[in-house]
C-alpha cells in the first residue's frame, strides 16, 4: 500500500568500495516516530555510531535526508538535512537546505543516504536510475563546486542534482558545508569538513520513481487550496511604491519600537519581491543586526546613511529573476546578473550573508557582499561562521594581537571591503592567516591566545548567528543550549511567536497557555510546545518561513501523504522525541550544557549605554533550569532522565547515558 516512503535507507562504504543497502529494520512505526529528515537521521545515527567517536573518523556516519513530505507537490516542502556528529562543536550536528536536492534523493527510491568510511582518493557517488557507481573525482577535486557540478553535468547531462564540497570542504574547514543548486547550503555545524575528510567530492543523483502518495487527490486539493492563498502576483504601480519604501523604514521602526513583522499577505509579497535582505537596513536600525563584532549599535555605528548601500532595494536592482526551492510559491530566492564584477549569474546575498560581511563588519561596498556570496558558494562556506570570523581577525588586529605580519600584510580595519574580500580568499584556501582562521573563531583564538578569546563570538565553537537576543530573548536561550548551538533556525519561542502563530493562527489545534508572556512558568511551557513543534516543521522538510505566511495544513498534509490518521498531539509528542534524542546525542558525545556561557556582548553584560537595546540584558540560565525540569532532563547538565527516555520509547539510548 501506497505510504508516503519507501522504507529503504542507502548505505554507501567508501572505503571498501562498494554501495550496499544495509537493514536498519525502518519499521512504519518508526516513521511515525521520527518523521523524516534529521529525526530519522538521528535515530539512526544514535544506533549505528559508537559514542565519542572523531568526526574525521573513518568510521563516522554523515547522512542525507530529506523531510518527510519532501519531493511532494505539498507547498513550501523542499528541504533536506545533513546529518553527522559536528567537527566544529564536538555535539550532534544537523544542516538544512533547499533547492532541488533533496527531492532527488525521493526519486532515487530512497529515504536517506548514509555515507560511512573514507575513500583512498578522492571519489563522487553517481545514483543515476538505478545505477550506482563509485568514480573517480580526481579531475574536479580541488575546483569549486560550481565549476566541478558542471564538469559532472558534461558527463552525465543536465538533468543531475548534485549535492558537494568546495574547497573549503576539502581542506576539513570546520567552517564549511555542502552545496547544492550551486549556492544552497547545508552550511552549519561544518558537515563539508566531514564529507571532505571521506575524500568524497559530490553525491550526484538522478531518478524517475514515483513517490507513493497514499491519497493523492487530497494532496493536490490541500495543495492547490493552499497555493490560491499564497500564490503571488506582481504588484501593480501603486504597491510597488510602497514596497520601495518598505527598505527604508528602519528609522521609523526604531522609533516605534517595533519588529518586521506583519501579515501573511504583507510578508509573502515582501519576501517574493526582496528575499530575506529586506532586513539587510531594517535590522541593522532597531538592533536585530549584530554589528562591529557585537561590540558596537547601528543606529550609531552602521546607521541608515551607510546601511542603505546594502539595502534590499539596491540588491534587487542586479536580480534578472525570482529563484524558489521545489514546490515553493513563493519565490523569495533571486538569481542576479553583476557586470561590475562580471557576474553573469549569481544567487542573491541572503540577509545572514550581508549581515555578517555587511554590518558586523561596518562594510557597505554592496560589491564585495556580492563578491564573497559568490566565493563563499563556491567554495561551501559557512557564511555566518566565516563573517564572524572575520570580524574576530579585525578586531584582533584593531587591539595589536595581530600585526600586518600575522595578516599577511592585509590591513583588516572595519570596512576594508577590500582586505575582507582578501582574507575570505585566504580562508578557503587554507593560506597564510586563512589557516588559522578556517576553522572557525574558538580554535583561532585557541592558537592566537593572548586575550583574543574575549574577541571570539561562539557558542560551544559554533559562530553566532545575526540576530539579537535582546530583542528577542529566547534567542540566547536556543543559543547556548540546543545540540546545534548559536543558530536562529532552532526552537525559539520569541523568534517563533514574531510571526503571530498562537491561536490557530499557523496550524489549527496549536496554540499557547493563555497569559504566557507574563508567566515565567507558562512561557517555559509554551517553549516546549515550539520546541516540539519546530522538530515536525523540520522533519516534514518544510521552509521555516511558513510561519510567518499564515495558516498551513501540516497535518493533513502528512495524513493525505502516509495515510496515517496521525493528531497534531502525536505530532508533536514525536517532535518531543527528536529533540530528546538530538539532545541525547550531546551528552553522549560529553557536551556538559550546563556549563555553556554565551558572550557578554551577546547577551547584554553589560547592557547598552544607548540605542535600541539600551540597558537591556538577557537572563536565560534560569530558563533553561525551568526548560530541563519541563522537558524531564537533568537541570545541572541536560541529561534526559531515565524515566523520560523509557516513556518516549528512547530506552536504546539509557545504555549510553548512563
Amino acid at each position: 500500500m501506497d505510504k508516503g516512503y519507501f522504507g529503504k535507507i542507502l548505505w554507501i562504504n567508501l572505503s571498501q568500495g562498494e554501495i550496499e543497502f544495509k537493514d536498519i529494520n525502518i519499521s512504519d512505526e518508526t516513521y511515525r516516530q521520527y518523521i523524516g529528515g534529521y529525526g530519522l537521521g538521528c535515530k539512526i545515527l544514535f544506533e549505528h555510531m559508537k559514542p565519542k567517536i572523531d568526526p574525521f573518523s573513518e568510521n563516522s556516519l554523515l547522512g542525507f535526508f530529506p523531510g518527510l513530505l519532501t519531493g511532494t507537490m505539498a507547498s513550501l516542502t523542499g528541504r533536506y538535512m545533513v546529518v553527522g556528529k559536528s567537527p566544529l562543536t564536538g555535539s550532534w550536528g544537523d544542516a538544512n537546505s533547499g533547492g532541488t536536492f533533496g527531492p532527488e534523493i525521493k526519486k532515487c527510491g530512497y529515504d536517506g543516504i548514509i555515507i560511512e568510511g573514507k575513500a583512498d582518493t578522492p571519489k563522487y557517488v553517481s545514483i543515476i536510475e538505478g545505477q550506482k557507481e563509485i568514480i573517480d573525482a580526481s579531475e574536479i577535486w580541488g575546483s569549486n563546486i560550481v565549476t566541478a557540478e558542471e564538469r559532472l553535468q558534461e558527463k552525465h547531462g543536465k538533468y543531475i542534482k548534485t549535492a558537494g564540497i568546495g574547497q573549503a570542504g576539502e581542506k576539513l574547514s570546520k567552517i564549511s558545508g555542502i552545496v547544492n543548486d550551486r549556492g544552497r547550503i547545508a552550511a552549519r555545524c561544518g558537515l563539508g569538513a566531514i564529507m571532505g575528510s571521506k575524500n568524497l567530492k559530490a553525491l550526484i543523483l538522478k531518478g524517475s520513481e514515483k513517490i507513493p502518495i497514499y491519497d493523492k487527490k487530497r494532496l493536490i486539493d490541500l495543495t492547490k487550496e493552499y497555493n490560491k492563498v499564497v500564490g503571488q502576483e506582481e504588484p501593480g504601480f501603486f504597491s510597488k511604491l510602497i514596497l520601495n519604501i518598505i527598505p527604508n523604514m528602519g528609522k521609523l521602526l526604531r522609533r516605534l519600537g517595533v519588529n518586521m513583522a506583519g501579515s501573511g499577505g504583507l510578508v509573502r509579497t515582501i519576501y517574493h519581491n526582496f528575499g530575506t535582505s529586506l532586513a539587510n537596513t531594517l535590522s541593522a536600525e532597531i538592533g536585530d543586526s549584530p554589528v562591529k563584532n557585537w561590540g558596537g549599535i547601528g543606529q550609531y555605528d552602521f546607521p541608515m546613511e551607510k546601511s542603505k548601500a546594502i539595502s534590499a532595494n539596491e540588491i534587487i536592482e542586479y536580480k534578472l529573476k525570482e529563484y524558489g526551492c521545489f514546490s515553493c510559491p513563493i519565490q523569495c530566492g533571486g538569481i542576479c546578473k553583476v557586470p561590475e564584477l562580471d557576474l553573469e549569474e549569481t544567487h542573491q546575498p541572503e540577509y545572514e550573508t550581508c549581515a555578517a560581511f555587511g554590518t558586523m563588519l561596518l562594510n557597505n561596498d554592496l560589491m564585495s557582499l556580492f563578491k564573497i556570496n559568490e566565493m563563499c558558494n563556491r567554495a561551501g562556506l559557512d557564511t555566518i561562521s566565516t563573517g564572524t570570523t572575520v570580524a574576530f581577525a579585525i578586531e584582533c588586529f584593531e587591539n595589536g594581537i595581530l600585526n600586518l605580519e600575522d595578516t599577511d600584510g592585509l590591513d583588516l580595519s572595519w570596512g576594508n571591503s577590500e582586505a575582507i574580500v582578501a582574507i575570505v580568499k585566504k580562508i578557503i584556501d587554507r593560506e597564510g592567516i586563512g589557516d588559522l582562521l578556517a576553522d572557525g573563531v574558538k580554535i583561532a583564538a585557541q592558537k592566537i591566545g593572548k586575550g583574543s578569546e574575549k574577541y571570539a563570538i561562539e557558542s560551544m565553537g559554533q559562530e553566532i548567528a545575526m540576530h539579537n537576543p535582546r530583542l528577542l530573548n529566547s534567542l540566547a536561550f536556543s543559543y547556548a543550549y540546543d545540540p546545534t548551538p548559536g543558530r536562529h533556525t532552532t526552537a525559539s519561542i520569541d523568534y517563533l511567536e514574531m510571526a503571530k502563530i498562537d491561536k490557530n493562527k499557523y496550524i489549527e489545534g496549536f496554540s499557547y497557555p493563555k497569559g504566557w508572556k507574563k508567566e515565567d512558568k507558562k512561557k517555559v511551557k509554551a517553549q516546549k510546545l515550539t520546541t516540539e513543534l519546530h522538530q515536525i516543521i523540520s522533519c516534514a522538510g518544510l521552509c521555516q518561513f511558513t510561519s510567518f505566511f499564515g495558516k498551513y495544513p501540516l497535518v493533513e498534509f502528512i495524513n493525505a501523504y502516509t495515510g496515517w490518521d496521525i493528531s497534531l498531539e502525536e505530532l508533536l509528542r514525536s517532535g518531543y522525541r527528536i529533540q530528546t534524542l538530538r539532545q541525547a546525542f550531546a551528552v553522549r558525545e560529553g557536551i556538559n550544557f550546563g556549563e555553556n556561557e554565551l558572550p557578554g556582548r551577546v547577551t547584554g553584560h553589560p547592557p547598552d549605554e544607548r540605542g535600541p537595546t539600551k540597558g537591556i540584558s538577557v537572563e536565560y540560565k534560569q530558563f533553561y533550569r525551568d526548560y530541563c525540569k519541563e522537558m524531564g532532563w537533568n537541570e545541572e547538565n541536560g541529561y534526559p532522565l531515565k524515566e523520560t527516555l523509557n516513556k518516549l520509547d528512547l530506552e536504546f539510548a539509557i545504555k549510553d547515558l548512563y
